[in-house]
This record gives C-alpha cells, sequence and structure tokens, in this order.
C-alpha cells in the first residue's frame, strides 16, 4: 500500500474507478500527490514537448482538474468583479465551455499579490463539476452542457486575503471550508440540490486575537480508520478531524501556526501536518478522541511549507517552502536526508509521476528530481510564466497552469 500504515486505513478518494483515467481533485485521484501517468516527460520547454497551449485570461490559482476528455479550472479578472468556470478539451486546449458565475460589484479586496479570486480548486465526479470561490458562492454545473444546477451564495465568511480551500465530496456530500478573518466553519451540502446537510464551527481557542491569524487556506484529507470515516481539516493554531457523515468533532490537536494551506498526507499510523507560519512539521499518531496533542511522534521546527502540500513516498516524506528549499525526511523518524534549494519561491505543490518528483516554482522552472535519500536532479525546465497551481498528470502527459496559460506536456 502506497501510505505504508500498519494500521487498517484507507484513503478515501472521489473516485477510484479508472484513477489513471483522472484527476478529479485537488492532488489528483488519490489526493495525496501520486499520479497514476505513464511515458511524462522529464525535459520540456516552450518549443519542446508541448503539445498544446491555451491562453487563460484573468487570474485564478485553481489547479486544473481532469475527467474523461474534458479539463476544469477557475479563473476571475484581476478585481474579482466576475467569476469563470472555463472547460477545455483535453486532446486540443480548445475552451468548450466559458461560464459567468457570482458577479460581484464590489468584491473583498485581497490585499495581497500571492492569492487570487479564483484559488479553490473544482471537484469533478461522472456528469457533475462543483465550483467553490469561498463566501462569493459555490456551484454544481452539468459537465456536458456547462448548465448550472445548483448555486450557494449565502456562507458568510471575510476570507481578508482571498479564499483557497477547496471543496471535496464524500459519499452523497460536497465540504467546504470556511476559515477567515470573522468566522471559521465547516459546512457540508447534498450534493444534489446543494441544501445544508450540517454546519460545524471550529470553536478554537485562538492564541491571538487578531482575526489575520485566524485564517487557514487548508484542503480535508479524507480517510478511514477502523470502519469509522474522518475527514482531517486543518485551520489555524489546531487540526481536527470531523465524521464527515455528521460534523461531529473526533479529535484536535494544537499546534500553533496560521495560514495552513497544506494538506495533510497518511502513512506509517502517521498523520503528517504542518503548522503555516510555525514553519513547523508535526507527525501525529492516528488514533485517539478529544485533545490528541499528546500523541505528536516527532517534530522539525524549521523549513515546513506555508502553501505547498506535502508528498509521501514509502518511507521518505518530501517537501518544499515558501522559499523554495526542498527537503527530504524519514517519514517514520523525521531525520533529515537532504535539503536542497530548488527555486526561489513555491506556492505550488509537488507531484510524484512516474518516478520522479515535479516541483514547479513562482518563477516558471520545473525542477524534476529523482526520489531517495540522496538529491538527484535530473532537469530544469523553464517555461516564460510561472505556476502558482499545482500540476496534474494523465495519460502520458502533465497539464500545467502557469499565470497566463494551461500546458499539455507531452512526448510528440
Amino acid at each position: 500500500m502506497r501510505i505504508g500504515t500498519s494500521l487498517a486505513l484507507a484513503v478515501l478518494s472521489l473516485s477510484m474507478l479508472h484513477a489513471d483515467e483522472n484527476w478529479p481533485q485537488f492532488r489528483g485521484p488519490h489526493g495525496d500527490g501520486h499520479a497514476d501517468a505513464k511515458g511524462v516527460p522529464i525535459h520540456w520547454s516552450e518549443s519542446e514537448n508541448i503539445r498544446w497551449k491555451t491562453a487563460i485570461r484573468g487570474r485564478g490559482w485553481s489547479s486544473p482538474v481532469i475527467w474523461g476528455n474534458q479539463i476544469w479550472l477557475t479563473t476571475a479578472p484581476v478585481d474579482g468583479k466576475q467569476k469563470f468556470a472555463l472547460c477545455l478539451d483535453r486532446a486540443s486546449g480548445k475552451i468548450i465551455h466559458d461560464i459567468l458565475l457570482f458577479p460581484e460589484e464590489k468584491p473583498a479586496p485581497l490585499g495581497v499579490d500571492y492569492n487570487s479570486y479564483a484559488s479553490p480548486t473544482p471537484a469533478l465526479e461522472e456528469g457533475r463539476v462543483y465550483v467553490h470561490f469561498g463566501s462569493p458562492g459555490t456551484a454544481c454545473l452539468d459537465m456536458a452542457t456547462g448548465k448550472e444546477l445548483w448555486q450557494r451564495t449565502d456562507f458568510e465568511c471575510n476570507h481578508y486575503r482571498g479564499p483557497a480551500s477547496s471543496p471535496v465530496i464524500f459519499g452523497k456530500l460536497l465540504i467546504l471550508t470556511f476559515d477567515g478573518y470573522d468566522l471559521n466553519y465547516l459546512v457540508a451540502l447534498d450534493k444534489e440540490t446543494g441544501q445544508t446537510v450540517w454546519k460545524k464551527d471550529r470553536n478554537i481557542k485562538y492564541v491571538s486575537s487578531n482575526g489575520d491569524l485566524h485564517k487557514a487556506y487548508s484542503t480535508p484529507t479524507l480517510l478511514e480508520l477502523d470502519g469509522r470515516p474522518q475527514a482531517i481539516s486543518p485551520a489555524a493554531d489546531a487540526t481536527i478531524s470531523y465524521d464527515p457523515r455528521s460534523g461531529e468533532e473526533l479529535w484536535r490537536v494544537y499546534h500553533g501556526g496560521m495560514n495552513t494551506a497544506s494538506k495533510p498526507v497518511i502513512g506509517h499510523g502517521l498523520i503528517y501536518l504542518t503548522s503555516g507560519s510555525a514553519g513547523n512539521l508535526l507527525a501525529l499518531r492516528l488514533g485517539g478522541a478529544g485533545d490528541v496533542s499528546s500523541q505528536v511522534e516527532w517534530k522539525i521546527i524549521k523549513g515546513a511549507p506555508k502553501r505547498a502540500s506535502l508528498l509521501l513516498d514509502g518511507e521518505l516524506l518530501y517537501m518544499v517552502n515558501d522559499d523554495g528549499i526542498a527537503t527530504c525526511v524519514e517519514a517514520k523518524t523525521g531525520k533529515v536526508n537532504w535539503q536542497e534549494r530548488v527555486g526561489k519561491e513555491y506556492s505550488a505543490s509537488p507531484i510524484m509521476a512516474d518516478g520522479h518528483i515535479y516541483f514547479c516554482d513562482d518563477g516558471g522552472k520545473t525542477h524534476v528530481v529523482k526520489p531517495g535519500r540522496e538529491f538527484t536532479e535530473v532537469a530544469v525546465n523553464t517555461l516564460d510564466a510561472g505556476c502558482r497551481a499545482s500540476p496534474a498528470a494523465v495519460g502520458d502527459a502533465i497539464y500545467l497552469r502557469t499565470k497566463t496559460h494551461l500546458y499539455c506536456i507531452g512526448k510528440k
């Protein structure tokens, strides 16, 4: 089993059927950054191994998601007054749906350059597309026609520096995360109707009274442990596990930090978490109830990412922090094997495809690294613009969204 756990747990994904054909959610078919793609390129440039390149107007850091012959992503103008869902043909890159959603006369200002009004990644399943823009709105679209089936615009949350948490599907539910300056809660919608099934406030005793330190941007990780499903959801100061069927809180761990955007990964009976601005990486032993802060097995107190998610492969855990320092540690002990610079600034999460790790930086370079206890960089590939969206890999191609275009990278 890829995650190498000795406990009877299974990571839940949106669709394990034909996983190699789809990339249906943030972090891919397994929710962990691992691709089933084979034969993807190691080397590329603007003139090499580019099957197609399509300009994407506006600005959006949502990652591309793929179902069959369709690629979906979201975007918005810099002023945020309109929100769009785009669908591209996977073979040609042609835009086949361009759907205007949630016009806003006076959107809340972002106040920062690193976020956008279209950062949450859509979620896909057979026949349906779920797009989310934080409090401005959430919608369900028909995959074939692009027709809107339902929408919600009534959830309050002052994101202050913009939304980024992506929706996840659990059974008949769509789970959304709202961690803002003022309000902090999770909500589950009936994915057929959009009606609220449950809503759960965080109820965190924050270290600071400053609402700017209460924000978080993470996407929950779904798992099943001892026959019970869990939605593990990082927030500012703490990470909380909920029963996704009801919203009941199962456990929480206090770790400090804010602006947590890194998605947890699971293996070896542990869940690996980052603490945002505190810069910590910690491994928490799974199991237990209530406050499980005493179950932290090991911790690294610097060098962890605030934005990019972690990547676990067998016995080794990989990460890249916001400043471009990549690290490989022993997953069971936290022992650092290597730390190397792979660029300057990072927002995108690394993926593993066909035996290589792909690190895509904000400046336009993708560093391709061979996994292992020694650092081996096999290629550095440059495109005209950098990435803040995480790449997807399906079939024999990588789909890479830069700040200006969506690329299909594959051998010709």
